[in-house]
Order: C-alpha cells, then structure tokens, then sequence
C-alpha cells in the first residue's frame, strides 16, 4: 500500500547537532552518546521500513529505557495492587522506571497526578480511571505533551482514542458483559439446583461507572433465563469491601430469605461474606456468592467454598498488557485502528477449576506469571503471544444502552477497521499467536 512507503522527508534532519541534541532530551536517552544515537536512528528507520514493506506494523529499535506511571484507581482493592504487580513485572521485564499513584477513587486528583507526570518528564501512563470525569483532558494533555496514554475500566463511554488523538493509544478491558453472565449464571443453577428458585440481591460498584453498568447488563441477561429467581434489590458497594459490608448489611436487613448474591468485582464479594456470615448466613451453604476480576482473594475464597464462581480476568494480566503497550509504541510500534480498542476474554472460575489458577498466579513461589518479553511486538516481533485471547472490542456491547452524546457518529477509523476487514483480521491474528494458555501453567516456570 502507498501509505507504507518510506518517506524521507517526514524524518528530522539529523545532521543538525541541535535537533540531535533535542531528540536525545526528549526520548531520555541517558548513556547514549550522539554516534550511537545516530546509528540507533538510522537502524530504526531500515527496520521500520522493512517491517513495513512486509506488511507489518511498523517497529523500531530502541533503547530500552524509559520512564512510565501507573496511575491508580485506589489502593484499597486487591485487583489494583494485583495488577501494579504486573506492570512492575513487565516493566522491570522491558527496563522500564515505573512509578505509580493511588488516586483515591477521584478524577480530579488522577487529573492533578497526571500533570504533575508531565512536569516529572514521564513518557508513558498507565491509567486505571474511577470513571470518565477526567479522560477527555488527560487525553488531550498526553496529545499535546506527548506522552503515551492507556487506560482501562472507567471510562466515558463513546469517547474512544480515535477522538483524543494518537497518543492515546488504547482503551482495553475485559469483555465483559458474557462475563458476568456467565458468573451470573453459575449462581443461578447452583440455587436452582439447591432451592429450586429464590431471591437474589446484586452488590454493585460505583454508581455510573461504564464496567459497572455493563457487568449489570450482563447479571440482568442471565437471571432473565431462569423464570424462578427474581433480583430483589441491589445496592453500591463502591468497589471494596467496607462499602460492600455495608451495602449487603442493608440489603439483609430487607431480604433476609436471600440464596443468591451477585456481587460486582471480588472485594465487593468479600464484604458481602462478611455481612453474610455476621449475620448468621453460611457463605456456600445457604447463600451462594459471586465476584468478578479473579484476584489473589477471590480464588482463595473460591478454593476455601465461601465465593461460589468469579470471572477470571486477571488483573496481573491487565498491568502487563497496558504496559507491554506503553513500551511498544514508545519504542517505534505504531497500532491499527483495530488495536487501538480491545478487549479480552475472562474465565468462569469456580472449585473445579481454581487449582491451575493459584499455582500460576497466587502460589508462584516467585515465577512471574508470563513471559513478557513475548507479549511485546518490538522485543519478539515475529514469535510474539498475547497469552489470552485478545481481541478488537465492539463498542456497542460494551456501552450498550448507554446514551450517545448528542451529535456524536462512530469515529471514521473505528467504522473503516470493521468495513475494510481489518478488524476481523486482526482477531484472526491474534489468534493464531495466542500460544500461552491464560489458565496453563507459567510459561516461566522451569
């Protein structure tokens, strides 16, 4: 295709010592001089050429290093330190300074956080966002100061990165409205199976919340299939357990006669048995409880019998995808619209499953989880492997039933990546990489 063709006068003049001197400060090129700065420069031009006339996503050599931020949703859920766990994996796997910050449950802290990024000369952010109070700026603040961006979960639904600019190179989640159907559905033919039928309640996570909302879709698509559980009342547990602790409190107090509890993520599910266990009810006995995310907790509470079935998404997963990212387009790899959005598939975890999951990522005895250097495109760009099934995210699953902002049409390069094929090529590609089993054991384990 023409667009693939090298054109030497998009690159800078590099036999002007200034623009040298200027290119090395802002890529943070410490121990490189500018010889070896040249001859990297002259590498990553034939290579991002020949990748190109390959037919691949263009790649360029680099220097390993680099400096990226993990800006947290909280610290107070266990899925969030899990995946800092495998970001910091990643990072020191790829050389890269990871930094990271608890933002509290607020937009407008993770706002303040990332501008401070800015004046600390951060390349790259890694954003795990309460919601989309926020986004819109630091998209544009991560355009205009060139700093790679990725987010996951809270978002603002329908603005995608295609809106915001280069920079923000992917939104990416979980699939998960099949996900927490599938939860959904496990509780409900385990109380079907016991009762007969019966009451559930749903404990949620912060209210608007676009992963909320979807994981509600999802709970709601399934007790729909069975005539005889009816959904009795739900409230918000606001992501964590002393929120969710208080949440089900309530909701005991209202439906004592309850066999069923949806809860929205495994430290709302956490709450949820304490509340229940408090107040007499035997977890996995008389209530059947459900989480999602599949934290180190959440399959220990499965294996101990109090959670019944949580949606294995793994949050190690998470941290190491985006920051895999970060690293890739730092480092030369340019993304297709179709990459640019997606999402990837959780398992349905409970008892008969839970053992390959704590010996891979809960009782590891040090093995990381995945091989991370195969999970980047510029460190293995033949032989690379998501190591779960990725794929491009379809915009109307995930925010379904959500308003569209007035005016608002799909971005051009998200609807040609569907029209032209790419899109479909892309899944296709992804695919048939995915080597790793996401519930096999560690491919670092000796």
């Amino acid at each position: 295709m023409m667009a693939n063709k090298l054109d030497p006068r998009r690159f800078p003049d590099f036999s002007e010592r200034k623009i040298v001197d200027d290119h090395m400060e802002r890529l943070d090129l410490h121990g490189i001089n500018r010889r070896e700065f040249l001859a990297f420069a002259s590498i990553s031009v034939i290579a991002s050429a020949t990748a190109m006339s390959a037919g691949f996503p263009s790649v360029a050599l680099a220097d390993s290093s680099g400096k990226m931020a993990h800006l947290m949703m909280t610290m107070r859920m266990e899925y969030t330190n899990n995946a800092q766990s495998g970001a910091a994996g990643a990072a020191e796997a790829l050389g890269l300074d990871i930094t990271s910050a608890d933002g509290q449950f607020d937009s407008e802290r993770q706002l303040n956080q990332f501008e401070q990024q800015i004046a600390a000369g951060t390349q790259a952010v890694m954003l795990h966002a309460p919601g989309g109070g926020s986004i819109k700026r630091i998209a544009q603040l991560a355009n205009e100061n060139k700093i790679w961006l990725d987010n996951t979960w809270g978002t603002l639904p329908w603005f995608t990165p295609f809106e915001a600019g280069d920079y923000y190179t992917m939104y990416a989640v979980p699939e998960e409205f099949s996900a927490h159907g599938a939860v959904t559905e496990e509780v409900c033919k385990a109380v079907m199976e016991k009762f007969g039928g019966g009451k559930l309640v749903g404990v949620t996570g912060v209210e608007g919340n676009s992963t909320d909302l979807i994981r509600s879709r999802g709970r709601d698509a399934a007790i729909a299939k069975f005539p005889k559980i009816t959904l009795a009342g739900e409230r918000p547990g606001k992501w964590n357990r002393e929120d969710s602790l208080k949440a089900m409190e309530a909701l005991i107090s209202r439906h004592s006669d309850i066999v069923g509890v949806i809860g929205q993520n495994d430290d709302v599910a956490d709450g949820c048995i304490a509340a229940l266990r408090a107040a007499g009810m035997k977890p996995g006995s008389d209530v059947f409880v459900t989480g999602a995310d599949g934290t180190t907790l959440g399959a220990e509470m499965i294996q101990s019998g109090q959670l019944y079935a949580t949606s294995a998404n793994v949050p190690q997963y998470m941290g190491a995808l985006l920051t895999t990212r970060l690293f890739d387009v730092m480092n030369g790899w340019k993304p297709r619209a179709a990459e640019r959005m997606m999402s990837w598939r959780s398992v349905a975890m409970t008892k008969k499953n839970v053992e390959p999951y704590l010996a891979r990522y809960v009782n590891s005895n040090g093995v990381q989880p995945f091989d991370y250097m195969r999970m980047s495109k510029v460190k293995t760009p033949s032989d690379w492997d998501p190591q779960a099934e990725l794929f491009p995210m379809d915009i109307d699953l995930e925010w379904g039933g959500i308003d569209k902002p007035s005016g608002w049409d799909y971005p051009a390069e998200y609807t040609k990546s569907r029209e032209s094929g790419e899109a479909e090529a892309v899944r296709k590609e992804y695919a048939d990489h995915y080597k790793i089993d996401f519930f096999g054991p560690s491919p670092m384990k000796g």
